[in-house]
């Protein structure tokens, strides 16, 4: 069982680390700090999938989970970063239940779902093939994205879907579509958000929210409002603040 997945279902908060930058040393730093999981961006980074498998042999010794942010509901993207070796797939703009289905039918194999079988190195070029196989549909990973408000109002629609293990507001993404983008604290932003938390509540899914700032206050107030799946900040912007904060304190 993947860390992350036990740690959702025993009612913790599973802390993740976010790449943008898809070099397997920063992720076996990160890693190795005792992030939970790590996300490797592929809508908003060039990232090749060789590279998600370079990333996975870099974390596998921490026991970190690997999961790809998708970049968009592509189910075809999602099979072949399964194959590559991570545990899991975050699905950035669902708008529908019928978009959460595509998406939990391809990382599924039959009768659950349609993921292809293959001897790809998920399984261990087939040397694990029956062990995998027989575990994959229960211990896959799926997190979907609601980040428009027209996916916040049709949050308990989406969320009712089965397949899901998280739901991971997108709060840039959400106050775009409200014509007032990076404006988090608006109250607009905030009753969305809200309505996405409620609906997670009702519907049994772990609620997850990307804390963009590096800032520890910032992530416990989300725990303390009852997140418990959450990106902790971007690679790009610890290394930024560490060099800032570093030259500011020298100067």
């Amino acid at each position: 069982m993947a860390n992350t997945k036990q740690k959702i279902r025993n009612g913790e908060c599973a802390f993740g680390g976010w790449m943008l930058i898809p070099h397997p040393s920063i992720a076996e730093i990160m890693a190795g700090e005792g992030f939970d999981w790590i996300a490797v961006d592929m809508e908003h980074a060039a990232v090749e999938l060789s590279q998600i498998e370079q990333i996975e042999r870099a974390i596998r010794p921490s026991g970190c989970d690997l999961f790809v942010r998708l970049d968009g509901v592509n189910p075809v993207l999602a099979k072949h970063v399964l194959d590559a070796g991570a545990k899991g797939v975050i699905v950035p703009s669902i708008m529908s239940p019928e978009d959460v289905d595509i998406m939990t039918a391809a990382v599924r194999y039959p009768p659950q779902g349609n993921r292809g079988t293959s001897l790809s190195r998920a399984l261990d070029y087939g040397r694990n093939f029956d062990s995998y196989i027989s575990q994959h549909n229960d211990e896959v990973f799926v997190a979907v994205m609601l980040e428009h408000v027209l996916a916040a109002e049709r949050a308990d629609e989406i969320l009712a879907r089965p397949g899901i293990d998280a739901a991971f507001i997108g709060p840039y993404d959400l106050s775009a579509s409200m014509g007032i983008p990076g404006e988090l604290d608006h109250p607009d932003v905030l009753a969305a958000e809200q309505k996405i938390l409620e609906a997670c509540r009702r519907q049994n899914i772990a609620p997850g929210y990307h804390v963009v700032p590096p800032e520890a206050a910032r992530i416990q107030e989300r725990v303390d409002n009852g997140y418990r799946f959450i990106g902790c900040s971007l690679d790009t912007h610890l290394i930024m603040n560490g060099c800032r904060q570093l030259l500011k304190n020298v100067k």
